[in-house]
């Protein structure tokens, strides 16, 4: 199981690959902008619009990652279908962006043979592949779409558990509503495969709409929909960003779907 040694490495990493040519002042506007985008203007979200510019993509990596790390870690440890079962032996992070999910999850599972990380946009393959690294994990990239990659009907990888983890974390939502569904309905495919998959949202609504429909599904066939406010000590850079935006991220937030 990974330590907080490690968790440290990699924000250390992340402050010197990404302020080595910003300012801290420039990162907090671009992150203003990128909150303000996830808000009001998310039908760009899909265009990649979220990561145009050094600044954005800084923003990204430095404060979201983060918080998207310890959101989906407290949510891996907290389950109690995903610590009881056996640790998968591949997980799949769909729709990866810096990789934080994959490596969220292998925090909980241990041990994990290989985390795959799945994304479309080439700067976010790059950011994941330092994470697993910066993790200590044996980590893949692939560039592909989530409602499309092969990787949600490639049989069983071989590994010491047969099993695969399937995550889908805030990257849903981004997709188109056909897209989306196709997703799900092939993620609840891998389930009845014998995969376990775990889906992570914003807790706001307008984020996902679709939400309910989903998790009617999800309950009808014995999962688990759960919603999560929990706080956290926020790393150092993430609370400064935080307070420099206008941000209150005191307590963190998010809701889950989780079939096994």
């Amino acid at each position: 199981m990974q330590s907080d040694n490690a968790f440290e490495r990699w924000m250390a990493g992340l402050e010197a690959r990404h302020l080595a040519e910003l300012r801290f002042p420039e990162v907090a506007r671009a992150l203003r902008a990128l909150s303000s985008a996830y808000v009001e203007r998310r039908s760009k979200l899909a265009q990649g619009s979220a990561l145009d510019g050094a600044g954005k993509r800084a923003a990204f990596a430095l404060f979201y990652g983060p918080l998207h790390y310890l959101i989906v870690r407290h949510i891996a440890q907290s389950l109690p279908g995903l610590k009881t079962r056996p640790a998968p032996g591949t997980i799949v992070d769909l729709g990866c962006g810096t990789g934080v999910a994959g490596a969220a999850c292998a925090a909980a599972c241990d041990p994990v043979d290989l985390i795959v990380g799945v994304d479309t946009h080439p700067w976010a393959l790059t950011e994941t592949a330092a994470t697993y690294r910066e993790f200590g994990l044996k980590g893949r990239i692939e560039k592909g779409d989530l409602s499309s990659t092969r990787r949600l009907d490639a049989p069983r990888a071989r590994s010491s558990s047969g099993r695969s983890l399937f995550v889908a974390a805030f990257a849903l939502n981004e997709l188109p509503p056909a897209s989306r569904d196709a997703a799900m309905q092939r993620l609840c495919v891998r389930a009845d495969a014998g995969d376990a998959v775990l889906i992570v949202e914003p807790l706001a609504g307008f984020v996902a709409p679709w939400w309910p429909r989903w998790q009617r599904e999800v309950e009808r066939s014995g999962g688990l929909a759960d919603e999560w406010r929990f706080r956290a000590d926020l790393p150092a850079i993430v609370a400064k960003l935080d307070h420099a935006a206008g941000l209150d991220h005191r307590e963190l937030t998010a809701r889950s779907l989780f079939i096994a």
